[in-house]
């Protein structure tokens, strides 16, 4: 196989340059060689490589800059995704594309599954649907992938930045009103990769059939309840690290007031990936523990 793969300096895009590795060769393009913002750009790229396989971790993802700029989140998540679809049917590859949770209000009372209405509250959410659409519109062979709570031991995320204001400060105060399975970006990436084996398998064999999947860690928590098991197992792990946080006090959303609305409700089914792929992910507390182990000094 040979796989292009775009936003391979992202959390996800770094994972999956190493689990695609196995499948054939890895074209791994970055924001200078791949630009989203410029989706004219695409199709010409595309056809230069004329891979079997695109991977596009590539996005917008500044959830709460969104809100003001959402032409330009609605040109890298919506727009280019189509033309990315659109290019991969143009030389018969196969495109895997992220997706979010924010695709959905959060006012279900249980896990969300791939059928359930969508109502996005922020425009991060309406952006991503628009991927989505774009995409299915395209008549590309794809398969989008909705995550949540996205952390990695590299980048910006809730995992690095709870141990570095836990080494400022005494008190926190974090929201404890919203559910979700925080999920390693590395589990995502190795997922990845056993999902375009077994799809490009299902493509030569000509039993291939596009679709969206959940793809998440088991479990649930609220973002308290992550962040307490971040310091709890930080200080088993990271001994070497010093925290001072003493105190996490749970509050709601509505103390915490951001420019982008997030849903109450993140929790994915994970049934169907499970079914189709044979994919089981692990529980979001494993997860956490091997992210944090990476962090240690070697």
């Amino acid at each position: 196989m040979k796989l292009l793969l775009t936003g391979a300096n992202g959390q996800v895009g770094w994972e999956l340059a190493r689990s695609l590795m196995p499948l054939g060769e890895v074209v791994a393009l970055d924001r200078s060689r791949c630009d989203l913002s410029r989706p004219e750009t695409l199709a010409a790229l595309i056809a230069e490589h004329a891979p079997d396989v695109i991977v596009n971790a590539a996005a917008y993802t500044a959830v709460d800059k969104a809100e003001s700029e959402e032409a330009l989140a609605t040109t890298i998540n919506g727009a280019a995704p189509g033309e990315l679809a659109r290019a991969a049917k143009a030389v018969g590859a196969l495109l895997i594309h992220y997706s979010t949770d924010y695709v959905f209000d959060g006012s279900k009372s249980g896990p969300y599954i791939e059928d359930d209405p969508v109502a996005p509250l922020n425009a991060y959410g309406r952006s991503k649907l628009a991927g989505e659409e774009a995409i299915g519109d395209s008549g590309c062979d794809h398969l989008i992938l909705r995550t949540t709570w996205v952390f990695a031991s590299r980048g910006g995320n809730f995992v690095r930045t709870m141990l570095r204001l836990g080494a400022e400060r005494e008190q926190l105060r974090v929201v404890a009103d919203q559910w979700g399975a925080p999920t390693w970006a590395r589990n995502i990436a190795d997922a990845t990769a056993q999902i375009v084996a077994r799809a490009h398998q299902e493509r030569c064999q000509g039993g291939f059939v596009s679709g969206v999947f959940n793809l998440a860690s088991r479990g649930e928590t609220s973002w308290h309840g992550f962040a307490e098991a971040i310091f709890a197992m930080a200080r088993e792990r990271l001994p070497q690290r010093p925290l001072k946080v003493a105190r996490i006090d749970p509050i709601p959303a509505a103390d915490y007031p951001t420019p982008a609305a997030r849903p109450a409700n993140s929790r994915l089914a994970l049934d169907r990936v499970q079914a189709r792929f044979g994919i089981v992910m692990p529980p979001w507390q494993a997860a956490l523990a091997r992210c944090l182990d990476e962090l240690a000094p070697r």
